[in-house]
C-alpha cells in the first residue's frame, strides 16, 4: 500500500495559524467606531478642560492610596465623600486598567501616523521624478502632450509656495512687514 504525500493532511492544515488579512483604512474606521460605541465612557476634552483636569488630578498612587484607607478608616470620611472604599478602589483599579489601553492606543496612533508618513514621503518622491521626468520628455516635440501637464505642476507648485509666504508674513521691529 502506498501513501500519497502530495494530499495535504487536512487536521495538519487547520493547525496552521493562518495571516489575519490585512484591513482596508475604511474597515479600520468602522471598526474603530464600532469599539468607540463599545467602550462606555468616550469623553472628548477640549485643550482647556484637558489641562485644567490633568492639573487637579496630578496625585501620586502612595496619596491615593492613603486617601483611600483614610475612607475605609472611618464611615464619618466615606458618608462626607459619598463613596465607600471598596467603590474608591474600584475606580483606582478601573482608571489603571484603561491606562494600558490608553497607551496601546496611542502607541497603534503613533506607528500609523508613521506608516502614512512613510507613505506620503514616497508619493513625494515618485511625483517628484514624474515631474523631472516630465519636464525632460516635454522638451522633445515628440512627447508635446507632456507640455501642458507639465505646466500646470509648474503653476501648482508657484502657487503653493506664494501661499505659504503669504500666510507667514514676517515683520521687523518697526511694524512694518519685511520685503
Amino acid at each position: 500500500m502506498e501513501i500519497n504525500n502530495d494530499t495535504p493532511n487536512p487536521r495538519v492544515a487547520a493547525d496552521i495559524p493562518q495571516p489575519a488579512p490585512m484591513l482596508a483604512p475604511e474597515a479600520v474606521v468602522g471598526q474603530l467606531r464600532a469599539l468607540r460605541g463599545q467602550i462606555g465612557e468616550v469623553t472628548p476634552l477640549s485643550v482647556a478642560e484637558r489641562k485644567a483636569l490633568r492639573s487637579r488630578a496630578q496625585t501620586t498612587n502612595a496619596v491615593l492610596q492613603a486617601s483611600i484607607n483614610v475612607i475605609g478608616a472611618s464611615d464619618k470620611v466615606s458618608q462626607a465623600v459619598d463613596q465607600p472604599a471598596d467603590a474608591v478602589r474600584s475606580l483606582y483599579d478601573e482608571a489603571n486598567r484603561w491606562t494600558a489601553v490608553e497607551d496601546e492606543l496611542r502607541t497603534m496612533l503613533h506607528g500609523i501616523a508613521g506608516a502614512n508618513l512613510v507613505r506620503r514621503e514616497r508619493l513625494a518622491l515618485i511625483a517628484t521624478r514624474a515631474y523631472k521626468l516630465g519636464t525632460e520628455l516635454a522638451r522633445d516635440p515628440a512627447n508635446a502632450l507632456l507640455l501642458p501637464h507639465v505646466e500646470e505642476i509648474k503653476r501648482l507648485r508657484r502657487t503653493s509656495r506664494r501661499k505659504k509666504a503669504a500666510s507667514a508674513p514676517q515683520t521687523g521691529t518697526s511694524g512694518t512687514p519685511k520685503p
